[in-house]
């Protein structure tokens, strides 16, 4: 399994994010990884939240080993044909170290609503926006197809869904190359069942990509503990662990030793 770190954007600054992403890789972690969203939910005072797809690309300059994500794009915040060109070229500056983790983007029910409201984009029904997921992945892979005269990825990076229900597994599965929702997820084994069984379905080669994201916390980081071994018995690929700013280098680099 996979050891990957999250850095929180909400309240960051670019200098730390360097220093940390730097740190994370110096530390034997597997991944860097940052949240798409353009404010903070719970209005804290603060420099504001760094984009996530310009602070990945920033990434991709100044390591060299580590893969590099988004945990996951909101689909209504970029026009999937354009977003298929942006993957295409950090694909390429990275050297093909790129995941492109895309989701529905927040529901009203959730705080996350409000951003969309202020750039003045609607939030809509459930089901609508898991189609736009679908219908961006579909766009997107048309787009890498070279046919269309787009850049194309060499190799095409790998397409992970997020989400916390059937639905979205299931369209992870038909659609996409791996499914991200909660490490603690009380339904986690089902819903990556039915992620797998889907994309058995499609009869792709391409193996599935399952990734979990929780708290940086001892328990994650030793082979031997619970947390980890149930994650092992699911089929986790990749674990994902959050840390939020301000960012201690030392920390990390100290959590780097823990890992098995």
């Amino acid at each position: 399994m996979k050891i990957d770190i999250l850095l929180i954007p909400m309240s960051a600054r670019w200098a730390e994010m360097r220093a940390a992403a730097v740190a994370v890789e110096e530390a034997g972690f597997d991944g860097i990884w940052t949240w798409d969203h353009l404010r903070d939910p719970d209005d804290a005072p603060g420099p504001g939240v760094p984009e996530a797809w310009t602070v990945l690309t920033a990434l991709a300059e100044v390591t060299r080993r580590v893969a590099l994500g988004p945990l996951v794009l909101n689909v209504a915040n970029r026009h999937p044909g354009v977003l298929a060109n942006m993957a295409a070229t950090l694909q390429a500056v990275s050297g093909g170290r790129l995941l492109v983790g895309i989701g529905a983007g927040g529901s009203r029910r959730t705080p996350y609503a409000a951003e969309q409201l202020a750039i003045g984009a609607s939030v809509e029904r459930d089901e609508v926006r898991a189609r736009r997921v679908v219908e961006a992945i579909e766009m997107m892979r048309r787009l890498w197809s070279g046919e269309h005269g787009f850049l194309r990825p060499e190799p095409a990076p790998p397409i992970v869904v997020g989400g916390f229900g059937p639905r979205m597994a299931a369209i992870a599965g038909r659609h996409a190359d791996g499914f991200n929702t909660q490490a603690f997820h009380p339904r986690l084994a089902d819903l990556v069942k039915i992620a797998r069984d889907e994309h058995s379905g499609t009869g792709r080669a391409a193996p599935f990509l399952t990734t979990v994201f929780a708290g940086l916390d001892e328990r994650w980081l030793r082979a031997d503990s619970r947390a980890r071994q149930s994650l092992e018995r699911v089929g986790v690929d990749r674990l994902i662990l959050l840390v939020s700013p301000p960012f201690d280098p030392g920390e990390i680099r100290a959590a780097g030793r823990l890992r098995g």
